[in-house]
């Protein structure tokens, strides 16, 4: 499940028509299997069931009403951008999830993002709509009824992931992060280990050699992969700030390839560990101290 955060916006209606892959309407109503989630103010502005068959032209206006309500409410250093907007992908590889997962989901993501929080039923609007296969959208309003805009925490980014890794745990979900089948390094470990119980002392300090460059290739601190995917991220948070339409689409692109940097990095690890532990090679001129040739095996002239 890979979490992307879009640039804010001034109003609701292309971010909910992006979440819905089609234009908003007003003639199109949205049933509780597209809008799966939302604040639980929202029972207090409806009677009974109406909401489920709001359009999403009605759900746009209902996101922005705050904005209208509060046209004086601003954010840190007067943003006056009020609607966020939030999306989760699922794997490829992953099932199809039912009605209550992907709300279940969509709830732990607002309260992550700091949209809801428990007990609070007077905070600010917020929606989440699954239109579109293996995806959830989240947007929300972050004025609230009492005119304060909402806080979100500090790098909310990194939490957002952290959290998506506990769901994919949970529901049984790929990672982007997973590193090789464990089956398959378990095999490899035992073909390599029996390959090294009758291999020469040359191949086995080969082997060493081999395990030890695996790990400076995989080092999280010093390793060449490391540097260069933390290059690719700052790429994609500068184009992610980017005011053309390009830039956000272009840095979600960079940040799944810093994704599969670091899979191949952990792929490099588990493999450098499935390698047979031999001893350290003994440098040449060890071996050449602790045993030097004796006179009758030198050449004379």
């Amino acid at each position: 499940m890979i979490s992307r955060i879009h640039p804010r916006d001034t109003s609701p209606s292309e971010p909910l028509a992006e979440a819905l892959d089609r234009p908003i309407s007003d003639q199109e109503g949205l049933t509780e299997h597209t809008v799966v989630a939302h604040w639980p103010g929202l029972d207090y502005y409806t009677l009974d069931d109406e909401q489920k068959s709001w359009t999403s032209a009605e759900w746009a206006e209902h996101l922005d009403d705050p904005s209208w309500q509060h046209p004086f409410a601003v954010g840190a250093q007067d943003d006056r951008r009020a609607i966020w907007h939030a999306d989760v992908r699922l794997h490829a590889c992953d099932r199809d999830l039912t009605g209550p997962e992907w709300s279940e989901i969509a709830h732990r993501i607002a309260r992550i993002a700091g949209i809801q929080r428990p007990g609070d039923d007077h905070g600010c609007r917020w929606i989440a709509v699954q239109a579109q296969p293996g995806r959830l959208d989240l947007l929300a309003n972050l004025i609230r009824p009492d005119d304060t805009w909402t806080t979100q925490p500090h790098r909310l980014l990194p939490l957002l992931a952290a959290e998506c890794r506990r769901i994919e745990a949970e529901l049984d979900l790929r990672s982007p992060l997973l590193g090789p089948d464990p089956g398959q390094t378990a095999r490899f470990a035992e073909r390599s280990t029996a390959a090294g119980n009758g291999a020469s002392p040359g191949a086995a300090d080969a082997t060493t050699q081999l395990a030890g460059l695996l790990r400076q290739l995989a080092d999280e601190n010093t390793g060449p992969l490391a540097t260069v995917r933390g290059l690719v991220e700052h790429a994609a948070h500068r184009l992610d700030r980017l005011p053309h339409a390009y830039g956000p689409a272009a840095g979600h692109q960079l940040e799944l390839i810093a994704r599969r940097l670091y899979g191949v990095q952990q792929d490099l690890d588990a493999t450098a560990a499935a390698l047979p532990a031999t001893a350290r090679p003994v440098p040449l001129s060890t071996r050449m101290t602790a045993a030097p040739p004796t006179p009758s095996t030198r050449l004379t002239h």
